[in-house]
């Protein structure tokens, strides 16, 4: 009999043994799952080019209610944007899911390691556009890439990034309010994860992470990335919907439900006065009034949509939903558990100035 022979020991904090690949079950052809695809984006586009007429049969037909009343006007609002920010929701969601099988976390850690503070602000930015979208499911991001040696600079630029100007907010403002609302949205945002995080990476206050959060960069932990077939893409799109509409469908309803309320209820001149250009106290306090606040971008557009079609300035707006998901006090109190308060409180300072300049410049110039 042979003697047991140990193995080699390896100099790495720890080891993990490669897991064997299971064969994905009923796998299909790339030209199927292409073929399947089209099928359903076709069936999900009849459905939502019927979803206007659909909305006022109901309003004024089946239930009777009067045209040009404000009751009907509301109903049908919501009628109409209640199905219609859910399918935007659901194809964006899935779409997601399978573009993050190719943009792992612990890829984007590596891409992030090796870049300087200005260009990795660039990335994480656009990295922060397709992950999650709330602070709670971004801070765990947030961590793995301080325990990977991404400055700090960097991974704020994602945290800002990540709830502010991710896939979903984009999808509905284009939906609800155009490419040209969405696209400057967009440029704006990024502009201030960009900015912030550059300028507080400059001011050198890394020693206000958390300390145990700090003693994390000295562990190692080998992470295996899973090799995806498309079988396995398909399903983290599925998963991507389950997972995520569960949670914000309600913020969803919500939102439209208030914006019905504005759209059918509210006179376009009292908007106006109060969110309208004329009143330069608007967007501070804008800002104020939504730093108490906490929604998510989903349930946050049908009420932007709704105060533009009352008359509210775009810019004002605009810097009253930035602050309600960039800056929302449950927001700052998921981060008190990663950032120590005087960080904390520099990062508010510095996104609200941010915010601030944005929704200024958009009045000036829209």
């Amino acid at each position: 009999m042979k003697p047991l022979q140990m193995a080699p020991q390896t100099d790495c904090a720890c080891t993990q043994k490669k897991p064997e690949q299971k064969p994905s079950k009923n796998p299909l052809s790339g030209g199927t799952y292409l073929a399947l695809g089209g099928i359903a984006i076709a069936g999900w586009y009849a459905i939502y080019s019927q979803l206007l007429p659909f909305s006022h049969f109901l309003t004024y037909t089946v239930f009777g209610i009067q045209k040009e009343s404000h009751l009907g006007a509301s109903v049908q609002f919501f009628l109409y944007d209640a199905p219609k920010v859910l399918l935007l929701l659901t194809l964006i969601v899935f779409a997601i899911g399978i573009l993050r099988t190719f943009v792992t976390p612990e890829r984007t850690r590596k891409i992030l390691a090796n870049r300087r503070e200005a260009t990795g602000n660039v990335f994480a930015a656009l990295f922060g556009i397709i992950t999650p979208f709330c602070s709670c499911s971004a801070t765990p991001l947030f961590i793995g890439f301080v325990q990977a040696g991404v400055p700090l600079g960097v991974t704020l630029s994602f945290l800002i990034a990540a709830p502010l100007i991710n896939e979903i907010a984009l999808v509905l403002l284009y939906g609800l309010l155009g490419w040209k609302i969405a696209a400057l949205y967009l440029a704006t945002g990024l502009s201030i994860a960009i900015t912030a995080g550059w300028i507080i990476g400059k001011m050198g206050m890394e020693d206000q992470i958390e300390d145990w959060i700090q003693e994390m960069r000295n562990s190692q932990t080998i992470v295996l990335e899973q090799q995806f077939t498309w079988h396995d893409r398909i399903s983290s799109g599925k998963e991507a919907v389950v997972d995520i509409v569960a949670k914000v469908w309600g913020y969803v309803l919500a939102g439209i439900l208030v914006g019905a309320l504005i759209h059918g209820y509210v006179p376009e001149n009292l908007m106006a006065s109060i969110m309208g250009k004329d009143a330069w106290w608007s967007v501070p306090a804008a800002v104020l009034i939504g730093i108490p606040m906490y929604s998510n971008a989903a349930g946050m557009v049908p009420i932007v949509s709704a105060l533009l079609g009352k008359g509210a300035a775009l810019g004002t707006v605009l810097a009253f939903m930035m602050s309600v998901i960039a800056l929302s006090l449950p927001e700052m109190l998921i981060l008190r558990k990663v950032l120590k308060p005087k960080l904390i409180a520099t990062f508010i300072l510095v996104v609200g100035c941010g915010i601030l300049f944005t929704g200024y410049l958009f009045n000036l110039v829209i």
